[in-house]
């Protein structure tokens, strides 16, 4: 990660401004070389803008910028930087960046800024991987719960955890390897109370992480039953909005079409499938393939049943497909005289979640809505500090099953010995998430997800 990089790190596109990015030794003189405005940045105090000109090869001018540097450590990167704002649009962008690379600098790869704040130990890694979670934020919650873990908050809780098996893991070893030594004594018993109850604590922080992906990427909402249920009237009162068409006759919607929305802060995709039946023709069996692969896709199904009829062997059939899945039963229609019931719906799924509603009046949308939340994240809402990461979850998952195996050897009579392995490992996997024992491998995979100029 050595040398000068530099990057167009605003969107492309007409804009107010466009902002070039240069982090590296020596990033101010750089810009200084093709930069024209009075005292040059070299004899500017760090953080102050400077007005001018950035010129070309030959002397003309390319635009009217404000310019910048940062002294490292205080920067984003933890190194020297500089920053060129010039007037929105491709062209007077890309020509100061042209600028910088035949001055010396190189193109950043993907991420490399923020890589290097991690390198440069100005961020950990699980405050540099929240970030993206700004970066991508859907919603209000979305946001304060990346910049929570930005501010740390994530990783004090990791910090707190590593940290006490730093110590059960140095104190264990020193009984292993030099029980003539005057250390603590640790036998199996102490040893396993004390991995429990950092199991506790892990197993505490990991059931509210979980739905960190939730915050990212949103609930994936699958709208199904069999045609003209009024699958199509529900998105649309969802939304607020005539997204899908609506019409008295059946096998309307043949494609899939997909909505964003929020509720109470969490993003649900909303998905309106065509009706499940037998096709009629290539179109709606097209329809009816690409929406089976939607429902089995989808965190949560919503099975949409018209209330005003009776079950009909397609409903049947839908259910049997259901049975085993995530998913709640929308009685729709409820401003028409019932003919389907809650009882009606137990005899057929036993242990599903019932709501009565009406996609024409809007009863009972919202409280489907809180339906949707409870069923699939065991809440209506969503803790504010639970934007983690994929692989942050899946490395606190991992250092559960080996605290798990570490007490079951212990348990079976294997020794301190085993159990320590097991253990070890677990405190590398909590590791990894701040970067702790990170390799090469692992930070390209995290910072290749970034955009280029972050």
């Amino acid at each position: 990660m050595d040398g000068l990089i530099a990057a167009i790190s605003t969107a492309w596109g007409e804009s107010g401004i466009a902002i070039i990015r240069v982090s590296g030794e020596g990033s101010r003189d750089l810009v200084d070389g093709f930069f024209r405005g009075g005292a040059a940045l070299a004899q500017t105090p760090p953080r102050f803008m400077k007005h001018g000109f950035m010129v070309d090869q030959d002397g003309q001018d390319i635009d009217e910028v404000l310019t910048v540097w940062f002294k490292g450590p205080n920067s984003y990167t933890g190194e020297e930087s500089a920053e060129i704002h010039c007037h929105g649009g491709t062209v007077a962008a890309r020509k100061c960046l042209e600028r910088c690379l035949a001055l010396g600098a190189r193109m950043a790869l993907p991420g490399e800024y923020t890589r290097r704040a991690f390198l440069n130990g100005r961020l950990d890694l699980a405050q540099a991987e929240s970030v993206i979670g700004i970066i991508r934020a859907r919603s209000d919650e979305s946001l304060k719960a990346a910049v929570k873990c930005l501010r740390g908050s994530l990783s004090k809780r990791i910090e707190e955890i590593h940290e006490e098996m730093l110590e059960i893991s140095a104190l264990g070893e020193a009984n292993l390897d030099h029980p003539e030594e005057d250390v603590p004594p640790l036998d199996a018993c102490a040893f396993s109370k004390r991995v429990a109850l950092i199991g506790e604590k892990l197993g505490l922080l990991l059931s509210s992480v979980r739905s960190g992906r939730f915050l990212r990427e949103g609930i994936r909402v699958a709208i199904t039953g069999r045609p003209n249920v009024g699958k199509s009237s529900l998105m649309n009162a969802f939304l607020e909005e005539s997204r899908s068409i609506v019409t008295s006759m059946p096998g309307t919607t043949r494609d899939i079409i997909e909505e964003v929305m929020t509720h109470k802060g969490i993003p649900l995709r909303l998905v309106d499938t065509a009706g499940l039946r037998s096709p009629r023709d290539d179109a709606e069996k097209e329809g009816v393939s690409r929406a089976r692969a939607a429902i089995k896709e989808a965190d949560i199904r919503i099975w949409v049943i018209d209330g005003s009829e009776d079950i009909t062997g397609e409903d049947i059939e839908i259910s049997e497909e259901l049975r085993k899945t995530c998913h709640v039963v929308a009685i729709n229609k409820s401003d028409l005289p019932p003919v389907v019931t809650e009882s009606t719906i137990r005899k057929i799924l036993p242990m599903a979640n019932v709501i009565i509603i009406s996609a024409a009046t809007g009863a009972g949308i919202e409280e489907l809505k809180d339906l949707v939340l409870l069923s699939v994240a065991g809440m209506t809402s969503l803790d504010e500090d639970l934007n983690t990461t994929e692989r942050q979850v899946e490395e606190m998952k991992r250092a559960m099953e080996l605290i798990i195996q570490s007490l079951d050897a212990l348990d079976a009579g294997t020794g301190l010995d085993a159990a320590l392995d097991s253990f070890s490992e677990a405190r590398t996997c909590i590791g990894r998430i701040l970067g702790v024992s990170s390799s090469e491998s692992l930070l390209d995979r995290i910072f290749s997800s970034f955009c280029i100029g972050k």
